[in-house]
């Protein structure tokens, strides 16, 4: 069973590693906080994840090398929790994320995105009220999303059927042009003319703004691109969330057998007496 202990040293040592970069991007992210609420917004989770991994690594490491056995027992607590968290978390990303999707437009390449589609999920309350869509919206203001989107040839910017053929993101779809439905005229990719005639029903058409600043920030439609955005992410992240849940569980497994045999060798031996001592018995002087 020293085997397992020095697996579970190196195992941990490689978490410790991994935590660095996690814990040093959240702290980038804190040093960035005072610019964007989009890093406000970002930063507290992933220097949590960093701080959680390397304590939880280190005492792994500690308890496995030394064979401490306090420290084995706080880490097989601290990963029965992990573990526990991951599972939930995996449940509840794939509970809020299981309706809407993209919706197939006439004559084009992208889709367009309608918040009725996400509409009673717990996920679509959140991102649609008020408090969170504010912060939402400065991150996609302050990510120039849209601004990035221009295409020219030649110095000329692309045609409306050139625009037409590209795929979209989500967000790109949403909030950096109106509804198809609206029947706005394409000027380039983020100006729109709504021309003289009638435009859609959707409440969407309305609050379209050419002004680079508003644009489609606060539609339906951009709420929409978000949750389809969210919802890709969130079930890559369950992906990934699962295969580390295999190797935690693994490890786990095998930090339970290496705290069993600590015990029963330490129950065996009494204090000062080592494993040699025992084989031999000791010799009787006249």
């Amino acid at each position: 069973m020293r085997t397992s202990n020095h697996l579970i040293g190196f195992l941990n040592f490689l978490t410790f590693l991994l935590s660095i970069p996690i814990l040093g991007g959240g702290i980038w992210l804190s040093s960035r906080a005072n610019n964007t609420d989009c890093m406000k917004f970002l930063q507290w989770p992933v220097i949590i994840i960093g701080v959680a991994i390397m304590v939880v690594s280190l005492a792994g490491f500690a308890g496995a090398c030394y064979r401490n056995n306090f420290l084995m027992y706080l880490y097989l607590w601290a990963m029965f929790f992990i573990v526990a968290a991951l599972i939930g978390f995996v449940i509840f990303a794939y509970a809020v994320t299981d309706k809407g999707s993209g919706q197939p437009v006439l004559n084009r390449v992208y889709l367009d995105y309608s918040l009725r589609d996400y509409s009673g999920t717990w996920l679509a309350d959140r991102v649609a009220s008020e408090s969170y869509w504010s912060k939402i919206s400065s991150c996609i203001r302050d990510s120039h999303v849209c601004r990035k989107m221009g295409r020219t040839f030649a110095g000329v910017p692309e045609s409306a059927e050139m625009f037409y053929l590209r795929k979209l993101s989500p967000i790109e779809s949403g909030c950096c042009k109106p509804p198809t439905s609206c029947g706005f005229t394409y000027i380039n990719e983020t100006v729109w003319n709504p021309g003289g005639g009638l435009v859609g029903s959707d409440p969407d058409c309305l609050r379209w703004s050419n002004d680079q600043e508003q644009l489609c920030y606060n539609c339906d439609s951009c709420k929409a691109g978000v949750l389809a955005s969210l919802k890709k992410s969130w079930r890559k992240v369950s992906v990934i969330n699962i295969v580390i849940l295999i190797l935690l569980v693994i490890l786990y497994v095998v930090a339970c057998a290496a705290f069993r045999h600590n015990k029963r060798i330490d129950n065996d031996e009494p204090y000062g007496e080592t494993r040699m001592e025992k084989a031999q018995p000791s010799r009787i002087h006249f």
